[in-house]
């Protein structure tokens, strides 16, 4: 146990991970960043126009390490994922008409257009429902683990949160759950240097991924902009958790290039720290890797583009489609009645 650092070894286990990667793989990581990066910038643009019903969050610049960590996950996995997780959602099954339809609140979205739009998860067994506080995802992951052992089940649970969720009572209380019964859980920090306007040296004191030795588990420090080298720290993680390793954490260090919301214009933020993330933007940077790897060609690289804008388009031409709710549905579903809600 104990803290790797970032520099030791993170482009060699990058350089193994897409060696393990046959080139359908790596096309299919590429794929969810794109549309990952695709829908939120329309979502963005529908929320400028007023068409969206309530706040937007995005992930831009984290589709390296919801697409990377959520890839190394086997098909019983699940995972608690956040307002920054478009992507790991999409791996994990999640039509991509779901996110449309909840931006837009029309009954075809999971929570049929009658709440916020942040609340999109419970979408079978493997996608876990979305919590609104941070933090609250990382005991629901826990307790998900632990049923997969008291089941027997060689299943594994992710959580997916932002840094400042290590200053809550939450993540305390599952880390320390999962650590000393030595759960089957990875949990994975997107380190986007900000809680909302709260810089991370005033969030934490010392190396994120060093303070996990307390707890007992394995932890790492990644590039969170190289999606191999999250999900070859990922991988390595979900194998140990499913071979009784116990409990890891892996720091995904990034930068969030846009506000905490659509509604921050970011201005508490050096320019210089935004322009040095966009400059390291993940989907860029992975898609000049395939073109010099040859695992893609120009071509290739803009027919996945145009395949992804087109999907894009058809999520949301299907969620515009879809009624918005009847308010004589405004009382259903807020109290257990008996049945699931078809």
């Amino acid at each position: 146990m104990g803290a790797d650092r970032i520099a030791e070894g993170g482009e060699v286990a990058a350089a193994g991970a897409a060696a393990t990667l046959a080139p359908g793989e790596l096309a299919r990581m590429y794929r969810y960043m794109l549309l990952q990066r695709l829908a939120e910038e329309r979502v963005v643009a529908l929320y400028y126009q007023g068409a969206i019903v309530g706040a937007c969050f995005t992930g831009w610049g984290h589709e390296a390490i919801a697409v990377g960590a959520a890839s190394a996950l086997g098909p019983e996995d699940a995972a608690a994922t956040l307002h920054r997780d478009l992507g790991a959602r999409l791996v994990l099954g999640m039509p991509l008409r779901y996110y449309f339809a909840n931006f837009l609140g029309r009954v075809g979205s999971p929570t049929r257009g009658r709440e916020g739009n942040l609340h999109i998860g419970g979408l079978g067994p493997r996608i876990l429902l979305h919590t609104d506080y941070i933090g609250a995802n990382v005991p629901v992951a826990a307790g998900a683990a632990l049923g997969f052992v008291v089941r027997g089940e060689r299943r594994v649970a992710m959580a997916l949160f932002g840094e400042g969720t290590l200053a809550t009572g939450e993540f305390h209380e599952g880390a320390n759950l999962a650590a000393v019964l030595r759960l089957p859980l990875v949990l994975v920090c997107w380190n986007n240097q900000f809680a909302y306007s709260t810089p991370v040296a005033r969030e934490v004191a010392g190396p994120l991924a060093e303070r996990m030795a307390a707890y007992g588990m394995h932890a790492c420090a990644v590039d969170g902009n190289d999606v191999l080298a999250v999900y070859a720290a990922a991988r390595a993680a979900v194998d140990r958790a499913r071979e009784g390793g116990g409990p890891s954490f892996i720091e995904c260090r990034t930068m969030r290039v846009r506000g905490h919301s659509e509604a921050d214009d970011a201005s508490y933020v050096p320019r210089a720290l935004i322009e040095e993330g966009r400059r390291r933007d993940p989907v860029a940077r992975f898609e000049q890797y395939l073109l010099e790897a040859g695992v893609l060609t120009a071509g290739q690289v803009e027919a996945a583009r145009e395949a992804a804008l087109a999907e894009v388009d058809e999520a949301q031409a299907w969620a515009e489609a879809s009624p918005p709710p009847d308010p004589a549905e405004l009382e259903r579903g807020v109290y257990c009645e008996g049945a699931p809600w078809p």
